[in-house]
Order: structure tokens, then sequence, then C-alpha cells
């Protein structure tokens, strides 16, 4: 026989808002009930819902406002993990590693995707265009963000698309060139994501795949300028 498992009553707390989590009972950005509502709830005292609460904060999954109460920023620790080393790594070993991600996404994406994957990959690319002409960088790094993303959900890989979005933040500092955009030039010159759509639209993986590695490479090159 094996000894009973002794728990703290903290460790409760925190299995058991993580298995709400789980279940979908709050939604990314909903406030979690009161710190006297879990109290209630759970059944545990104050103390115990504090130090949950603190555990699943430094997870990146909680954040706690002082005088607003606590949020739900994050459902999955392993990609909060992810993003985190994401953040301090090197930009140029992140575009190494998309490399081989971005080739799954655009040959699945040829291969499986849907009339609805086609409409929201085309519309970000007009905000896209649209931000250029605005001069706006924070626009164009949002749509730019959103049609890789768009792309990797367009694969049918359900693991690759919430890796890729993982990357959300350093995408968006690997894309962004202020300088280029000041003057209102498009920092993709080739229309390299103009080609990946078509590429994508027409059922082509393999001219997918190239147009792909271009956005990639012109990214390298932006990246390399700034350096």
């Amino acid at each position: 026989m094996r000894q009973v498992e002794r728990r703290s009553l903290v460790d409760v707390v925190v299995d058991e808002l993580k298995r709400e989590i789980a279940e979908g009972t709050w939604s990314v950005g909903d406030r979690l009930p009161s710190e006297a509502e879990l109290t209630s709830i759970l059944g545990v005292s104050r103390a115990s819902v504090r130090e949950g609460v603190r555990s699943l904060v430094q997870l990146g999954l909680l954040e706690t406002r002082q005088g607003d109460g606590t949020y739900l920023i994050a459902t999955d620790p392993t990609q909060v993990a992810l993003r985190r080393a994401l953040q301090v790594a090197d930009v140029r070993d992140v575009i190494e590693v998309r490399r081989a991600l971005d080739i799954i996404a655009a040959r699945g994406a040829a291969t499986r995707h849907t009339e609805s994957d086609l409409a929201l990959l085309a519309e970000q690319l007009r905000l896209r265009k649209a931000a250029v002409a605005a001069r706006d960088a924070e626009a164009f790094a949002d749509a730019d963000v959103a049609f890789h993303l768009g792309v990797a959900a367009a694969s049918g890989n359900c693991l690759l698309s919430d890796i890729y979005a993982s990357f959300d933040a350093t995408l968006r500092e690997s894309i962004i060139d202020a300088s280029v955009l000041a003057e209102g030039k498009d920092p993709d010159p080739e229309e390299e994501h103009e080609h990946l759509y078509r590429a994508i639209a027409s059922g082509d993986p393999q001219t997918a795949q190239a147009a792909a590695l271009g956005v990639l490479e012109q990214q390298a090159r932006l990246v390399a300028k700034r350096s």
C-alpha cells in the first residue's frame, strides 16, 4: 500500500482554479470572483485562496489589478512559459525556428484551408496595406501578426496554431520597422505576403512554402539592418 498523499489547502485551491480554467468557466480577460467569494465557494480560508491565486499569478495565468480584482490572462501554463522564453530570445533565433514552423503552416494551409480562412487572410492583407498608407506601425504589426496566425490556423493543425500564438510579441518585434513605415513604404517590397496568399488560395503547397520562406528572408534582412 502507498501512503496517502497529504496536500495543502493551497494546492487544492490551485488545482481547483486550474480545473475551472481548463473547463472554460472563465475566458481570457474575465474577472474572477472576489477573494471573499472564492473563500465561500471553495470552503477554505482566505489565506489559502490568496496564496493559491498568487501561485497562478506567478505562473502567468492570472493578473491581480490593484483595486480592480483578479483577471484571467492566459489558460495554458506551457504557452505562458514558451512566450516568456521567446521574450528574451534573440530575434534571429526566433526567425530560424519559424522557418520550420512556417513551412508546416504554409503547406498545410495550401491543402486544408477553407473559404473563411482565405477571407480572413485577404482582410489582414487589406488592413496591412492601409496601415502602410497611413504610416501606422502599430496597425501594421497587428495586421501582419494576424495574417501569420491566420496561416497557421488555416493549416488545420491545432497544436501548430497554439505554438504560433506564443510568438505574437516576438513576431511584432521582428516585423516592425518604424523608419520604413514613416516614409510610407512597405517593409515587404517584394510582396511576399501576397505571393503566399495566392499560393495558399491556389492550393499549391510547394509555392506556398517558397513564399513563406521568402517572407522570413525579408524579415531577416530588416532585422540585420537594425543590428
